[in-house]
Order: C-alpha cells, then sequence, then structure tokens
C-alpha cells in the first residue's frame, strides 16, 4: 500500500486521491511495524518522531522520505526564500552633453527606513499541515497558519543623497543599480532602486548610436561660391567647415572623431554628419538679373521626371 500511496504522488492527476489515502497509508505502516506500534501506543504521534513537531512535512518525509514536495515541502525549506521589497525604477533625464562628457548627478531620496517599536507583531507567516489523532489508527489533517513573533517595527522616512555617474557614451535606457535603496520589507531585504537613463533632445545635435546628427542652412550664394563656418560642439570645442566647391541642397559632410564616445571604450568616437540646407533668395529676379545669371551659370534646362524613392 505504501507503494502504491508513492506511485499516485507520481501522478498530477491522482495527487489528490494521494492526499486522501495518506491516512491509511500512515495507518498501515504503523500497525504493520510492531515497535512503532508500541510507540505510538505509549506516546501517540509524538513517539514516531524525533522531535515534538506534530507537522504533516515532518511524518511525510518520515514515510515517504523526498515526497514531501509534493504538498508544499518542509517549511523549514520554504523559510529560505527570504521575503524581499519592491524595486523601483526612476527616469534620470539626462542631456546630450552629459552624455559627450560624463557628469555626477546628485539625487536626494526619502526612503521608508524600518526601525524597532515597542511590542511584538506576527512574522514569517506560513501555512503547514497538522495531523491529529482521532482515535486508535485513525488520523486528521487541517491546515492551518502559523507565524512566529517578532519585534515590532515601524517605518521612518529617512533623507538619503545618492551620487550616480553619468558615464561618457552611457545609452538610452541603461540603468545604474542601488542594491536595497528600495521599498522596504519588515519581514525581509528591501527592494533595489535603479535609475534609468533617459536622454534629453537636444536642439542642435541629434543622436544615433555614437553618431551625431545636424543641419547647416547656407545662402544659395554660399552653395555656390563655398564658404567656412565653426560649429559649436557639445563640450566648447569647435568644429571648422570649409567649402571651396558646390554645395547641393542635402549635401552631407562627415567629420570623423567628432561624434559621441563608445560607452565600451571613450577612447572610440563616431561622427558627426553635417547635412546642409540651401537658402534660396526670397526677393524676385528683374528680367536682366535672370539674363545676367544665365549667362554666367551656361546652363541649360535639366527636366527629368523619376521616382526618387525608388530602393527604400
Amino acid at each position: 500500500m505504501l507503494l502504491y500511496c508513492k506511485a499516485l504522488l507520481l501522478v498530477p492527476q491522482l495527487r489528490a486521491l494521494a492526499k486522501l489515502l495518506f491516512e491509511l497509508c500512515v495507518s498501515i505502516q504503523v500497525l504493520s511495524d510492531e515497535e512503532k506500534r508500541k510507540q505510538y501506543d505509549a506516546y501517540g504521534e509524538e513517539g514516531l518522531k524525533d522531535g515534538h513537531q506534530s507537522s504533516h512535512g515532518d511524518i511525510f518525509s518520515h514515510f515517504f522520505g523526498d515526497f514531501g514536495f509534493m504538498f508544499g515541502g518542509n517549511p523549514r525549506q520554504q523559510d529560505r526564500n527570504i521575503p524581499r521589497g519592491s524595486d523601483i525604477i526612476v527616469d534620470l533625464e539626462v542631456t546630450l552633453e552629459e552624455v559627450y562628457s560624463g557628469n555626477f548627478v546628485e539625487v536626494v531620496r526619502n526612503k521608508p527606513v524600518a526601525r524597532q517599536a515597542p511590542g511584538k507583531r506576527k512574522c514569517n507567516c506560513r501555512q503547514e499541515m497538522r495531523t491529529t489523532q482521532l482515535g486508535p489508527g485513525r488520523f486528521q489533517m487541517t491546515q492551518e497558519v502559523v507565524c512566529d513573533e517578532c519585534p515590532n517595527v515601524k517605518l521612518v522616512n529617512e533623507e538619503r543623497t545618492l551620487e550616480v555617474e553619468i558615464e561618457p557614451g552611457v545609452r538610452d535606457g541603461m540603468e545604474y543599480p542601488f542594491i536595497g535603496e528600495g521599498e522596504p520589507h519588515v519581514d525581509g531585504e528591501p527592494g533595489d532602486l535603479r535609475f534609468r537613463i533617459k536622454v534629453l533632445k537636444h536642439p542642435v545635435f541629434e543622436r544615433r548610436g555614437d553618431d551625431l546628427y545636424t543641419n547647416v542652412t547656407i545662402s544659395l550664394v554660399e552653395a555656390l561660391t563655398g564658404f567656412e563656418m565653426d560649429i559649436t560642439h557639445l563640450d566648447g570645442h569647435k568644429v571648422h567647415v570649409a567649402r571651396d566647391k558646390i554645395t547641393k541642397p542635402g549635401a552631407k559632410l562627415w567629420k570623423k572623431g567628432e561624434g559621441l564616445p563608445n560607452f565600451d571604450n571613450n577612447n572610440i568616437k563616431g561622427s558627426l554628419i553635417i547635412t546642409f540646407d540651401v537658402e534660396f533668395p526670397k526677393e524676385q529676379l528683374t528680367s536682366e538679373q535672370r539674363e545676367g545669371l544665365k549667362q554666367l551659370l551656361k546652363q541649360g534646362s535639366v527636366q527629368k521626371v523619376y521616382n526618387g524613392l525608388q530602393g527604400y
């Protein structure tokens, strides 16, 4: 019969039946062993165990070995799962200048901290199965909540200053964890506080990976005759741009090494990609100016219709 009960435990659909037959299995095991029967008649169920805890997990493991996990396992094993407070995720806004150069940001946090208070409280509550003797060879199993008694605590807000290092090249969405700075748990460990990087939009530069993009508007005269200019970078240094050729609208210029530093290797930097826009004169040309421009450029009519989005 004992082997039969063990076999039932291995079939998920029959575990409920195994629970019902548990009493019978225990009774048969006790009655079939003369020594155990004498112990039971003299001391009851307590005489069958080394300790004095009348828990279902103890007696079940006595007869069934490691099968106790089927019914929830040993409470001592469950106690190893220390409860933990919730994690807190906070968006930390950083500028593109900080991403380029790095920075240290101080964050003031009001953290609830557990402090000892007068009195006692129930803690580490858990459910255990208890076996009660109803008569010779008869047992009844009931489930009850068992709690320990712990010192009482109260949560008190404490102000703390945390320093977050913004590393050069940090990426949007990356997290900086502070272990144990999350929500507290009166019966366990506090959770973690994680700062999630949120890079703010910049009026001049747009980030794409380690590359920076920007647009420069030039006049029609500059587009035709060339120009020189400086672009102020994120850390204040100047990026010199010079063109002595015709610059078409939408033309791009790559400046290698003028992008953002790579997060894994700050010695490597991306590129600065400059797109040129050409601003045309707002005033209308006179007939003489038009003819003079045609003579100067010596460019005939070019009217071509084509699919400009082909390949996209």
